[in-house]
Protein backbone atom coordinates (compact mmCIF):
# COMPACT_ATOMS: atom_id res chain seq x y z
CA UNK A 1 0.00 0.00 0.00
CA UNK A 2 1.52 3.44 -1.16
CA UNK A 3 0.72 6.55 1.07
CA UNK A 4 -1.92 7.60 -1.32
CA UNK A 5 -3.75 4.66 -0.85
CA UNK A 6 -4.90 5.78 2.58
CA UNK A 7 -8.45 7.36 2.86
CA UNK A 8 -8.60 10.54 2.20
CA UNK A 9 -10.12 11.61 5.69
CA UNK A 10 -6.99 10.58 7.19
CA UNK A 11 -4.93 13.58 5.52
CA UNK A 12 -3.73 17.21 6.06
CA UNK A 13 -4.93 19.17 3.17
CA UNK A 14 -4.24 22.76 2.46
CA UNK A 15 -5.97 24.98 -0.18
CA UNK A 16 -4.71 28.04 -1.30
CA UNK A 17 -5.27 31.11 -3.72
CA UNK A 18 -2.65 33.61 -5.05
CA UNK A 19 -3.74 36.84 -6.62
CA UNK A 20 -1.23 38.29 -9.12
CA UNK A 21 -0.49 41.28 -11.28
CA UNK A 22 -0.74 39.76 -14.48
CA UNK A 23 -1.22 36.38 -16.59
CA UNK A 24 2.32 34.97 -16.68
CA UNK A 25 4.70 33.46 -14.51
CA UNK A 26 8.45 35.87 -14.87
CA UNK A 27 6.32 39.07 -16.55
CA UNK A 28 4.38 39.31 -13.36
CA UNK A 29 4.17 39.02 -9.49
CA UNK A 30 2.35 37.64 -6.47
CA UNK A 31 0.28 40.56 -4.36
CA UNK A 32 -1.50 38.04 -2.04
CA UNK A 33 -1.74 34.62 -0.60
CA UNK A 34 -3.87 32.25 1.55
CA UNK A 35 -4.54 29.41 2.94
CA UNK A 36 -6.81 27.54 4.96
CA UNK A 37 -5.20 23.96 6.29
CA UNK A 38 -7.54 21.00 6.65
CA UNK A 39 -7.16 18.37 9.45
CA UNK A 40 -9.29 15.65 11.07
CA UNK A 41 -12.31 16.73 9.48
CA UNK A 42 -12.21 20.79 10.32
CA UNK A 43 -10.31 23.93 9.49
CA UNK A 44 -7.39 24.26 12.21
CA UNK A 45 -5.14 27.50 10.71
CA UNK A 46 -5.23 29.84 8.22
CA UNK A 47 -2.26 31.92 6.15
CA UNK A 48 -2.72 34.97 4.54
CA UNK A 49 -0.62 38.23 3.12
CA UNK A 50 -0.61 41.41 0.98
CA UNK A 51 2.73 41.32 -0.53
CA UNK A 52 4.41 44.57 -2.26
CA UNK A 53 5.31 44.14 -5.95
CA UNK A 54 7.81 45.60 -7.65
CA UNK A 55 6.28 47.55 -10.49
CA UNK A 56 2.40 48.93 -9.47
CA UNK A 57 -0.20 47.02 -10.65
CA UNK A 58 -2.11 48.48 -13.57
CA UNK A 59 -5.89 49.43 -13.71
CA UNK A 60 -7.12 46.33 -15.28
CA UNK A 61 -5.12 44.09 -12.87
CA UNK A 62 -6.55 46.12 -9.84
CA UNK A 63 -10.49 45.64 -11.25
CA UNK A 64 -10.43 41.83 -11.05
CA UNK A 65 -8.96 41.54 -7.58
CA UNK A 66 -9.73 45.03 -6.34
CA UNK A 67 -6.27 44.97 -4.08
CA UNK A 68 -5.01 48.63 -4.99
CA UNK A 69 -1.76 50.07 -4.88
CA UNK A 70 -2.20 52.04 -1.71
CA UNK A 71 -2.94 48.45 -0.09
CA UNK A 72 0.01 47.06 -1.10
CA UNK A 73 2.14 50.28 -0.42
CA UNK A 74 3.10 48.91 3.61
CA UNK A 75 2.76 45.10 2.71
CA UNK A 76 5.73 42.57 3.00
CA UNK A 77 7.92 41.55 0.08
CA UNK A 78 7.60 37.81 -1.11
CA UNK A 79 11.09 37.12 -0.40
CA UNK A 80 10.36 37.74 3.48
CA UNK A 81 6.92 35.58 3.14
CA UNK A 82 7.31 32.75 1.18
CA UNK A 83 9.42 31.14 3.49
CA UNK A 84 6.25 31.21 5.88
CA UNK A 85 3.79 29.88 3.10
CA UNK A 86 6.71 27.54 2.30
CA UNK A 87 6.56 26.08 6.09
CA UNK A 88 2.72 26.09 6.30
CA UNK A 89 1.88 23.92 3.67
CA UNK A 90 4.66 21.29 4.27
CA UNK A 91 3.84 17.68 4.70
CA UNK A 92 -0.06 18.45 3.22
CA UNK A 93 -1.63 17.86 -0.13
CA UNK A 94 -1.73 20.93 -1.69
CA UNK A 95 -5.19 22.42 -3.51
CA UNK A 96 -6.26 25.11 -5.73
CA UNK A 97 -8.66 25.99 -8.42
CA UNK A 98 -7.25 26.10 -11.33
CA UNK A 99 -4.06 24.65 -9.90
CA UNK A 100 -1.44 25.01 -12.62
CA UNK A 101 -1.29 28.82 -12.56
CA UNK A 102 -0.78 29.07 -8.90
CA UNK A 103 1.63 26.35 -9.15
CA UNK A 104 3.40 28.31 -11.71
CA UNK A 105 4.34 31.35 -9.90
CA UNK A 106 4.72 29.95 -6.33
CA UNK A 107 7.51 26.64 -7.79
CA UNK A 108 9.52 30.40 -9.22
CA UNK A 109 9.13 32.19 -5.53
CA UNK A 110 10.66 28.71 -3.86
CA UNK A 111 13.16 28.22 -6.11
CA UNK A 112 14.29 32.22 -5.91
CA UNK A 113 14.49 31.10 -1.99
CA UNK A 114 16.23 27.98 -2.40
CA UNK A 115 12.85 26.24 -0.88
CA UNK A 116 12.75 22.85 -1.99
CA UNK A 117 9.25 22.05 -3.84
CA UNK A 118 6.90 19.42 -2.05
CA UNK A 119 7.25 16.41 -2.66
CA UNK A 120 3.63 15.84 -2.43
CA UNK A 121 1.05 15.67 -5.12
CA UNK A 122 -1.41 18.23 -5.56
CA UNK A 123 -5.23 18.28 -6.22
CA UNK A 124 -6.82 20.57 -8.93
CA UNK A 125 -10.58 21.60 -7.53
CA UNK A 126 -10.97 22.55 -11.10
CA UNK A 127 -10.02 19.59 -12.65
CA UNK A 128 -11.70 17.38 -9.74
CA UNK A 129 -15.44 19.29 -9.65
CA UNK A 130 -15.51 18.57 -14.03
CA UNK A 131 -15.77 14.74 -13.19
CA UNK A 132 -17.74 15.29 -9.78
CA UNK A 133 -20.20 18.22 -10.08
CA UNK A 134 -21.88 17.78 -13.42
CA UNK A 135 -25.02 19.52 -12.71
CA UNK A 136 -23.00 22.61 -12.90
CA UNK A 137 -22.85 24.70 -16.38
CA UNK A 138 -19.15 25.42 -15.88
CA UNK A 139 -16.40 24.89 -13.29
CA UNK A 140 -15.11 28.47 -13.11
CA UNK A 141 -14.71 29.10 -9.07
CA UNK A 142 -17.85 31.67 -8.78
CA UNK A 143 -20.12 29.68 -10.69
CA UNK A 144 -19.59 26.51 -8.28
CA UNK A 145 -20.31 28.64 -5.36
CA UNK A 146 -23.37 29.42 -6.36
CA UNK A 147 -24.21 26.16 -7.54
CA UNK A 148 -23.09 24.61 -4.56
CA UNK A 149 -24.57 27.74 -2.10
CA UNK A 150 -21.42 28.11 -0.76
CA UNK A 151 -20.40 31.40 1.40
CA UNK A 152 -17.75 32.61 -1.20
CA UNK A 153 -17.01 35.59 0.57
CA UNK A 154 -14.89 38.31 -1.85
CA UNK A 155 -14.64 36.84 -5.37
CA UNK A 156 -11.01 37.45 -6.25
CA UNK A 157 -9.52 37.79 -2.99
CA UNK A 158 -7.05 35.02 -1.93
CA UNK A 159 -8.22 34.12 1.31
CA UNK A 160 -11.89 33.73 0.56
CA UNK A 161 -11.06 31.88 -2.32
CA UNK A 162 -8.92 29.48 -0.70
CA UNK A 163 -11.96 29.16 1.58
CA UNK A 164 -14.38 28.31 -1.46
CA UNK A 165 -11.77 26.23 -3.07
CA UNK A 166 -11.35 23.97 0.27
CA UNK A 167 -15.35 23.71 0.40
CA UNK A 168 -15.64 23.22 -3.41
CA UNK A 169 -12.88 20.25 -3.20
CA UNK A 170 -14.98 18.63 0.48
CA UNK A 171 -17.85 18.10 -1.92
CA UNK A 172 -15.84 16.69 -4.32
CA UNK A 173 -14.65 14.75 -1.86
CA UNK A 174 -17.79 13.69 -0.34
CA UNK A 175 -19.12 12.42 -4.06
CA UNK A 176 -15.86 10.65 -4.50
CA UNK A 177 -17.24 8.74 -1.27
CA UNK A 178 -16.08 9.64 2.50
CA UNK A 179 -14.47 6.24 3.04
CA UNK A 180 -12.34 6.35 -0.04
CA UNK A 181 -8.61 6.80 -0.32
CA UNK A 182 -6.51 9.38 -1.91
CA UNK A 183 -6.05 7.45 -4.91
CA UNK A 184 -9.34 7.47 -5.75
CA UNK A 185 -9.39 10.87 -5.60
CA UNK A 186 -6.69 11.24 -7.86
CA UNK A 187 -7.89 8.90 -10.38
CA UNK A 188 -11.26 10.89 -10.63
CA UNK A 189 -9.57 14.01 -11.20
CA UNK A 190 -7.36 12.06 -13.89
CA UNK A 191 -4.28 11.99 -12.69
CA UNK A 192 -2.01 13.92 -9.73
CA UNK A 193 -0.16 17.31 -10.51
CA UNK A 194 3.68 17.62 -9.35
CA UNK A 195 5.13 20.92 -7.97
CA UNK A 196 8.45 19.57 -9.56
CA UNK A 197 6.64 20.09 -12.96
CA UNK A 198 6.49 23.37 -12.57
CA UNK A 199 10.06 24.10 -11.81
CA UNK A 200 11.64 27.00 -13.72
CA UNK A 201 14.84 26.00 -12.98
CA UNK A 202 14.81 22.42 -14.85
CA UNK A 203 14.13 24.52 -17.74
CA UNK A 204 17.31 26.78 -17.24
CA UNK A 205 19.37 23.40 -18.31
CA UNK A 206 18.80 23.81 -21.84
CA UNK A 207 20.62 27.29 -22.99
CA UNK A 208 17.89 28.35 -25.13
CA UNK A 209 15.71 28.37 -22.86
CA UNK A 210 18.47 30.74 -20.70
CA UNK A 211 17.55 32.99 -23.53
CA UNK A 212 13.77 33.09 -23.71
CA UNK A 213 13.71 33.55 -19.99
CA UNK A 214 16.77 36.62 -19.54
CA UNK A 215 14.91 38.01 -22.48
CA UNK A 216 11.24 38.20 -20.56
CA UNK A 217 13.08 39.43 -17.34
CA UNK A 218 15.16 42.17 -19.92
CA UNK A 219 11.88 42.84 -21.71
CA UNK A 220 14.17 42.10 -24.80
CA UNK A 221 13.33 40.55 -28.18
CA UNK A 222 14.82 37.53 -29.14
CA UNK A 223 15.21 35.73 -32.49
CA UNK A 224 13.60 32.16 -32.88
CA UNK A 225 13.27 28.88 -34.55
CA UNK A 226 10.35 27.42 -34.52
CA UNK A 227 9.12 23.81 -35.66
CA UNK A 228 5.89 24.82 -36.23
CA UNK A 229 3.09 27.22 -37.49
CA UNK A 230 2.95 28.74 -41.24
CA UNK A 231 6.83 28.98 -41.16
CA UNK A 232 8.44 25.93 -39.51
CA UNK A 233 12.37 26.19 -38.85
CA UNK A 234 12.29 29.74 -40.58
CA UNK A 235 13.31 32.34 -37.85
CA UNK A 236 11.30 35.33 -36.23
CA UNK A 237 11.49 38.22 -34.25
CA UNK A 238 9.36 37.91 -31.29
CA UNK A 239 8.65 39.27 -27.82
CA UNK A 240 8.43 36.81 -24.92
CA UNK A 241 5.78 37.54 -22.84
CA UNK A 242 5.60 34.76 -20.13
CA UNK A 243 6.35 30.85 -19.97
CA UNK A 244 3.42 28.91 -18.84
CA UNK A 245 4.74 25.54 -17.52
CA UNK A 246 1.62 23.27 -18.21
CA UNK A 247 0.56 19.45 -18.05
CA UNK A 248 -0.24 19.45 -21.51
CA UNK A 249 2.63 20.96 -22.72
CA UNK A 250 4.78 23.80 -21.82
CA UNK A 251 4.75 26.89 -24.09
CA UNK A 252 5.38 30.65 -23.85
CA UNK A 253 3.34 33.45 -25.17
CA UNK A 254 4.56 36.19 -27.35
CA UNK A 255 3.64 38.83 -30.00
CA UNK A 256 5.90 38.59 -32.83
CA UNK A 257 7.01 41.21 -34.69
CA UNK A 258 4.57 43.18 -36.86
CA UNK A 259 1.66 41.45 -35.25
CA UNK A 260 -0.31 43.05 -32.69
CA UNK A 261 -2.19 40.05 -30.87
CA UNK A 262 0.11 36.88 -28.69
CA UNK A 263 0.64 33.92 -29.39
CA UNK A 264 1.27 30.54 -28.13
CA UNK A 265 4.53 28.63 -29.12
CA UNK A 266 5.03 25.12 -27.49
CA UNK A 267 8.68 24.69 -25.90
CA UNK A 268 9.07 21.11 -27.62
CA UNK A 269 9.14 23.02 -30.89
CA UNK A 270 11.54 25.60 -29.90
CA UNK A 271 14.45 24.60 -31.71
CA UNK A 272 16.99 27.70 -30.65
CA UNK A 273 16.23 30.99 -28.89
CA UNK A 274 18.99 33.78 -28.81
CA UNK A 275 18.30 37.51 -27.61
CA UNK A 276 18.22 40.51 -30.49
CA UNK A 277 21.35 42.50 -30.10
Amino acid sequence: MTLIDKPWQNFTFVAFDTETTGKYPLESEICEIAAVKWQEGEIVDTFHTLLKPSQPMSEEVIKIHNITNEMVKEAPLIENKIGEFHQFIQGAITIAHHAPFDLGFLAIEFEKANLSLPEEPVICSSLLSRKMIKESSNHKLQTLIRVLKIDGGQAHRALDDAKACFSVALECFRRVGENETLSSIFMQQGGALWWKDYSMESLLEESKFQHLIRAIKDQKNIELIYEGGSRPGKPRVVQPIGVVRNPNGDFMVAIERGDDHTKRYMLDKVKSAKICM
